[in-house]
């Protein structure tokens, strides 16, 4: 009875053993995967979280440049707007001043019109009246007050036809100058408005992908404390 009785117990300690050899062997293997689901998920989380500040920089960055070009595009709108608005001002000024111009010299020329043929005709009228033994030369009129007031308006006339030159020179170039600002602003406008679009489409790609990346991140998280839990139970 005592022999059984030992025999018993030998195999009761064996058994016993053998057990905690397998939960030895259980424990070390869990162990050593929690250690590598630790390792790889700390990685992981500290990954995001670089990844996560990067995105953040760079969408802050891209929206003061899209700000700042819609800034410079506003105000190139405005300054068009003057240019274009003091332009039609200044058009319409040398406009009407080609046109009075213009008229001037066709009123001018009617008066110049009008004084030769008045003095010519005065000519030939005092001409018939003299008498021959008491002048030695013909009369010929008023020559000096008409060539006075006919240099005059001569004169008179080519200012306006200077002014009509110069007034329309000066219109053309004012109006050249005026279209290639309008066109040179037209170009860098809409390279930045490509600028702005390219730019706000990043944005959304990186608005997208961070939003991806906190959702990873907080997944990622609850599998890091839960291995670290685990571990808790785990750890002799």
């Amino acid at each position: 009875q005592v022999k059984k009785m030992i025999k018993d117990l030998i195999v009761r300690l064996l058994e016993e053993a053998n057990e905690e050899a397998e939960q030895k062997g259980w424990c070390d293997t869990e162990l050593s995967t929690n250690e590598q689901t630790r390792k790889e998920k700390t990685e992981a989380v500290e990954s995001l979280h670089s990844e996560i500040d990067e995105l953040e920089a760079s969408i802050a960055k891209l929206s003061k440049q899209v700000s700042e070009l819609s800034n410079e595009i506003k105000e190139m709108d405005e300054a068009v707007a003057k240019a274009t608005s003091i332009r039609n001002e200044e058009k319409e000024k040398n406009t009407e001043t080609i046109k009075d111009a213009k008229e001037a010299q066709v009123a001018v020329e009617q008066a110049l019109q009008v004084l030769k043929d008045f003095y010519a005709k005065a000519g030939e009228a005092t001409a018939l009246l003299q008498q021959p033994e008491i002048f030695e030369k013909p009369y010929q009129g008023q020559q000096g007050e008409s060539g006075g007031v006919v240099g005059m308006l001569e004169v008179i006339q080519s200012d306006f036809a200077r002014l009509e030159t110069e007034t329309k020179a000066s219109e053309d170039q004012s109006q050249a100058s005026y279209e290639k600002f309008v066109e040179d602003t037209t170009v860098d406008k809409t390279a930045k408005q490509k600028d702005v679009e390219y730019k706000n489409n990043k944005k959304d790609e990186e608005t997208e992908e961070l939003g991806e990346a906190k959702a990873d991140l907080e997944s990622t998280q609850k599998e890091l404390d839960s291995a670290l839990r685990y571990y808790e139970k785990l750890k002799p």
